[in-house]
């Protein structure tokens, strides 16, 4: 069988995405399908949960469903139309972005695409680039969008901002999710900050090694994920709102 040209497969993406807004497909010959597209893609989700991205595969969400991996192309053409139809369904679960003073909405904003970050990881892994396709990632952009109605801000500078928010968060999660990973931080520091101070000279990093010790009597770990997720965002709220006033 040849492989499906650049159009084809965008044409089969796209119809994966909008399934739910496009006329029902007319059944094919062959035996009947045992599951559908959304419980393909719930198990793909939470495949990826368990085993992380790497984990996911035609054959393996098959084998989650009891399927033979050939069938699984009646529901997806191939993989990377898969991932972009999981990240799509992640979306499509958001709720509404609250309302409120500017800063509160501004904040939901960063803290929606934070807990996602944090509640599927394997997210991280997935570029972020021309995934605004589906219905899902679409009605989040649009929810993004709306929080920002209103702060004086251009159509071109309400997508920035959305996206250095977008960012900010995705770039934080990755940091949270490692140090989740890493384990017990207490005991980590516990065991090489001694070292470290009884090696470190503080002539040649004067500045490093009063902050270093700082931040470990402090936090005994290596950093502050939480703490500078809620530094950063508000230094970004500051920024963003006052672009928005005249004369800036």
């Amino acid at each position: 069988m040849p492989e499906p040209t650049a159009d084809e497969r965008a044409e089969r993406l796209i119809a994966l995405l909008w399934r739910r807004h496009l006329p029902p497909r007319p059944p094919t010959r062959g035996p009947g399908r045992t599951v559908n597209v959304d419980a393909v893609l719930a198990a793909a989700v939470a495949l990826a949960d368990r085993d992380g991205l790497a984990g996911v595969s035609i054959r393996a969400v098959a084998t989650e469903l009891g399927l033979r991996p050939m069938s699984l192309y009646t529901y997806v053409p191939g993989k990377d139309e898969l991932i972009a139809a999981m990240v799509d369904e992640l979306a499509a679960a958001d709720g509404p972005l609250p309302g409120g003073a500017p800063r509160e909405r501004l904040a939901a904003v960063a803290r929606q695409v934070r807990a996602e970050l944090l509640a599927h990881p394997w997210l991280l892994e997935v570029s972020p680039w021309r995934l605004v396709l589906g219905p899902g990632r679409l009605r989040r952009y649009d929810r993004q969008l709306a929080a920002l109605t209103g702060l004086g801000l251009d159509d071109v500078v309400m997508d920035r901002a959305v996206r250095v928010l977008t960012e900010f968060a995705t770039g934080n999660a990755g940091t949270a999710v490692a140090a989740r990973r890493a384990g017990d931080d207490a005991a980590w520091w516990a065991a090489h900050g001694p070292l470290l101070a009884a090696v470190l000279p503080e002539r040649e990093f004067p500045t490093a090694a009063r902050v270093g010790a700082a931040v470990g009597e402090r936090y005994q770990a290596p950093g502050d994920p939480e703490g500078d997720f809620e530094y950063g965002l508000g230094v970004l709220i500051d920024g963003i709102l006052l672009s928005g006033k005249p004369g800036n």
